[in-house]
C-alpha cells in the first residue's frame, strides 16, 4: 500500500514530540488516572442523609492558540515525511499521522485516516492513537465516529488502563450517548473520582438531575472519598431542580470540608442562589470569594439581571471593569442584554466598543446579542452592519435579524433574508418560521405567509405549532377574512391556545365584528380569568354592540376582583439619563416647557385633520387616561425629546402599555411636521413613525 503523504498534511506537525512531553499534558493524564486530592466521607454522612430527605420531600479555558510553524519546523517536517514514507508498516505510519492531525485539530482528516486503517483489517493501534481518535470524536461530536472507534477498541482486544477507560466514558458523555455511557460506566473494573465526575456531570448537563443525585449517593456509598468538583456539579443540579434547601446542604458540607473558598464551588453557589431566588445569598458568597474570577463576576451580574435588577447589574459591570478583571465574551453578552432591558443605547455602545477592544469583535454569541439589542431599540441599520460583519453565523443570529425586520414592518426584507439563509445551507427551526411568519403578518404578506407555512412540514419537516397558527390567524384577520381565521382555529390539530384566540379578537376589534369578537373574548376570559386585558376587551365588545347589562356585569366583576390597570408610563433616554413620564405627569423639572410643546404640537397637527376622539378602550389603556388624551405619557415624552435634542436626532421611546388610537394618529402627524423619526416599543410591538406613516400599517 502506498502511504506517501503530501507535504501540506504534515506541515507544522513536528512539535508533536514536544506535546507528548508537555508537563501540562502529563499532569492531565495523572489527574485522569485518579491521582487527585480527595476527602473523607465519614464526617458528613448526616449531611447527605439530609440531602436525601430534601430530595424525597421535593420529589471556561480558551484553547491555546497554535503558533505558525517556523522555517526550522518546516525543514523538520520534510525530514519526517521522508521517514514516514520509508516505514514498512503502513499502520504505524498512519497512526503517527492520525495523532499529528488531531494535535492540529484536523479532526475530519484524522477520522478519514482511521477509516484507511479499518480497511486494512488487522492493523493494531496503541493507546496514544486511540486517545487521539477519542479527542477527534469529541471535537466533532460524531456519534458515528464514537461507535467506530469504540468497536475497533473492543475487537482489537486492547486492555484499557484507568486513563483510557475515563476517556472512552468522556467520549460517550460528550456526544450525549448516555445509555452507552452508563453501560461503560457500570462495566469499568475500577472507578475513580474522574469517572464519577464525568458520568454525573453528563447527567446534569442533560437535565437528568434526579438520576445525577442517585448516582452521587451511590458514589458516596461505594467510596470513602469525594472530589470538590462533584460538589459544584451537584450544586448545579440543585439549581436545575430549583430546590434551594439541597444547595444549602451541599454548601454546608463544602464549608465543613474546608472547601468554602473553592472557586468552582463558589461560582456554582452564586448561580444556584440566584436561580433559586435568593440574590442576597448569592451576593454573600460572591463577597466572600478570596479571588473574584471572571466567571464569578459574570455569574453575579447574570444573577442580578435574571431578577430584573438591571441597574445593579450595570453597576457591577463597571465595578468589574474598574477592578481590572479580565472580561470575556460572556461578560459583554450579559451586559448588552442588560442594556436591552434598560433601553440604554449609550451604555450598549460602550459595551460594543469594549467587545471589540478586548478582542471579541467576531464572537457569535456577543454579536448576536448586539443584533438583538439594536433591533429592539429601532437601530435596524446598526443591527444589519453587525450581522453582515460576522464571519460565522448560527441559526440564532439569522432568527434575530429576520425577526427584527418583521418587527419594524420590513416584511419583504425578512422573507428575502429567510431565503438567503436557506440558500446558504442554514437549516431553519421553528423559531425561524415564527420570525418570518410574524414578519408576513405584520406587513400583510399573505401569499408569502401561506407559502412558507405550507413548506414547514413539506420541505423542512418542522411541524407547525400553535404560535405558527396564531400568525396565520392574524394574517387572515388583517385582511378581514374573519370566517377563514375562525375556521383555522376550529380545524387546528390541537386545542386552540390563548394566542390564537387573542389574534382573532384583535382582528374582530379592528374590523368591528362584535359578535365573533364577543365569542373570542369569552373564550379568553375562560382561559385567563385573572388577566385584566381580557375583561377590558370584553367590556369594549359589549359597549360597542349595545349590550349595557352585560357591560355592567363585567364592570362589577372587575370591582369584585379588585382588578385595575396600572397607569401607563413612557420613558426616553437623553444623554445616558432615563426620563419617565406618566399621563398628566407634572413632576419633571421642565414640565412648563414640555406642556407648552405639547400644546404647540396639538395645534399644529390639528391643521392636518387631527381630532381627539375614540371611545373604545384598548386592553392596556384605562378610562382616566382616555379623558385626558392631550397629555398621555407618549406625547409628554416625545415633547421632551423634541426640546432636548437636535432636529436631526431620531427619538427612541419605550411604552409600558399599548399605544392608544389617539396617540398613534397624533404621533404619525408629529413625525411628519417635525421631520423626525420616532420609534416606540410598546407592549404589543414596534412602531416606527416616519413621514406620516407607521411601520405597523395601523394594525396592532
Amino acid at each position: 500500500m502506498d502511504i506517501s503523504l503530501p507535504l501540506d498534511q504534515l506541515r507544522s506537525s513536528c512539535r508533536y514530540a514536544a506535546f507528548l512531553t508537555d508537563p501540562h499534558v502529563l499532569q492531565e493524564r495523572l489527574v485522569l488516572s485518579g491521582n487527585c486530592s480527595l476527602f473523607s466521607k465519614k464526617r458528613y454522612r448526616n449531611v447527605f442523609s439530609q440531602i436525601r430527605a430534601s430530595l424525597s420531600e421535593h420529589g471556561f479555558i480558551k484553547p491555546r492558540p497554535m503558533m505558525k510553524p517556523s522555517k526550522r519546523e518546516e525543514n523538520l517536517c520534510e525530514e519526517t515525511i521522508s521517514k514516514v514514507n520509508q516505514i514498512g508498516d503502513p499502520g504505524s505510519g498512519i497512526s503517527a499521522q492520525i495523532e499529528k492531525l488531531v494535535f492540529h485539530k484536523r479532526y475530519h482528516e484524522a477520522l478519514d485516516f482511521f477509516e484507511l486503517l479499518e480497511c486494512e483489517g488487522d492493523c493494531q493501534l496503541d493507546s496514544s492513537t486511540y486517545d487521539s481518535l477519542i479527542t477527534a470524536c469529541i471535537g466533532l461530536r460524531s456519534i458515528r465516529g464514537v461507535k467506530r472507534v469504540h468497536n475497533h477498541m473492543v475487537s482489537s482486544g486492547l486492555l484499557l488502563d484507568q486513563y483510557l477507560w475515563n476517556r472512552v466514558l468522556l467520549m460517550h458523555v460528550k456526544c450525549k450517548m448516555m445509555l452507552d455511557a452508563r453501560s461503560i460506566f457500570d462495566d469499568m473494573p475500577e472507578r475513580n473520582s474522574i469517572s464519577w465526575n464525568t458520568m454525573v456531570g453528563g447527567l446534569v448537563d442533560l437535565g437528568d438531575y434526579l438520576e445525577a443525585f442517585r448516582l452521587f449517593f451511590m458514589m458516596w456509598e461505594e467510596n470513602s472519598t469525594a472530589d470538590p468538583r462533584i460538589f459544584a456539579t451537584m450544586i448545579r443540579a440543585s439549581s436545575g431542580l430549583e430546590v434551594i434547601s439541597l444547595g444549602q446542604k451541599l454548601h454546608c458540607c463544602a464549608l465543613k470540608m474546608g472547601e468554602g473558598d473553592n472557586r468552582f464551588i463558589s461560582c456554582a453557589l452564586i448561580d444556584m442562589y440566584s436561580k433559586c431566588g435568593s440574590i442576597e445569598d448569592a451576593q454573600f458568597v460572591f463577597d466572600n470569594m478570596p479571588e473574584k474570577t471572571t466567571v464569578g463576576w459574570n455569574t453575579i451580574i447574570a444573577g442580578y439581571a435574571l431578577h430584573g435588577y438591571s441597574e445593579e447589574a450595570l453597576c457591577l459591570y463597571y465595578e468589574m471593569r474598574d477592578a481590572g478583571v479580565k472580561m470575556d465574551h460572556f461578560t459583554f453578552s450579559i451586559i448588552i442584554r442588560v442594556c436591552t432591558r434598560l433601553a440604554s443605547l449609550e451604555h450598549a455602545k460602550q459595551a460594543h466598543a469594549g467587545l471589540v477592544r478586548h478582542g471579541f469583535g467576531l464572537d457569535i454569541v456577543a454579536n448576536t446579542a448586539l443584533v438583538d439589542f439594536y433591533i429592539k431599540w429601532g437601530r435596524i441599520e446598526d443591527a444589519c452592519n453587525v450581522f453582515e460583519g460576522m464571519p460565522q453565523k448560527n441559526v440564532i443570529s439569522w432568527n434575530a435579524l429576520i425577526g427584527g425586520y418583521g418587527n419594524h414592518g420590513r416584511g419583504i426584507e425578512a422573507v428575502e433574508l429567510f431565503e438567503r439563509m436557506v440558500h446558504e445551507g442554514m437549516m431553519p427551526n421553528h423559531v425561524t418560521f415564527l420570525a418570518v411568519l410574524s414578519a408576513c403578518r405584520y406587513s400583510g404578506l399573505s401569499d408569502y405567509g401561506w407559502e412558507i407555512f405550507e413548506s414547514m412540514s413539506r420541505d423542512y419537516k418542522v411541524k407547525p405549532r400553535a404560535m405558527h397558527y396564531a400568525c396565520m390567524i392574524e394574517l387572515l384577520g388583517r385582511e378581514g377574512l374573519l370566517d377563514e381565521a375562525f375556521a383555522l382555529i376550529r380545524d387546528a390539530p390541537f386545542r386552540p391556545t390563548i394566542n390564537m384566540w387573542a389574534a382573532l379578537l384583535t382582528a374582530c376589534r379592528v374590523h368591528k365584528n362584535f359578535e365573533l369578537g364577543k365569542f373570542a373574548a369569552e373564550k379568553l376570559y375562560g382561559m385567563e380569568p385573572e388577566k385584566l386585558s381580557n375583561y377590558v376587551m370584553l367590556l369594549n365588545i359589549y359597549n360597542s354592540s349595545g349590550k349595557q347589562d352585560e357591560a355592567a356585569a363585567v364592570v362589577q366583576t372587575l370591582k369584585r376582583k379588585g382588578l385595575r390597570i396600572k397607569p401607563a408610563c413612557t420613558w426616553i433616554e437623553i444623554k445616558k439619563q432615563p426620563h419617565v413620564f406618566l399621563s398628566g405627569d407634572k413632576c419633571h423639572v421642565q414640565t412648563k416647557e414640555i406642556y407648552e410643546k405639547v400644546d404647540e404640537l396639538m395645534l399644529e397637527i390639528s391643521k392636518y385633520g387631527y381630532v381627539t376622539g375614540g371611545k373604545t378602550l384598548l386592553p392596556d389603556v384605562d378610562e382616566q387616561e382616555q379623558k385626558s388624551p392631550h397629555y398621555h405619557s407618549e406625547k409628554l415624552a416625545i415633547s421632551f425629546g423634541l426640546i432636548s435634542t437636535s432636529s436631526s436626532t431620531s427619538l427612541q421611546l419605550v411604552q409600558s402599555h399599548r399605544i392608544c388610537n389617539n396617540c398613534h394618529n397624533a404621533i404619525k402627524l408629529i413625525a411628519m411636521i417635525t421631520k423626525r423619526e420616532i420609534v416606540i416599543r410598546d407592549a404589543s410591538r414596534f412602531h416606527r413613525f416616519k413621514n406620516g406613516t407607521c411601520s405597523c400599517g395601523d394594525y396592532w
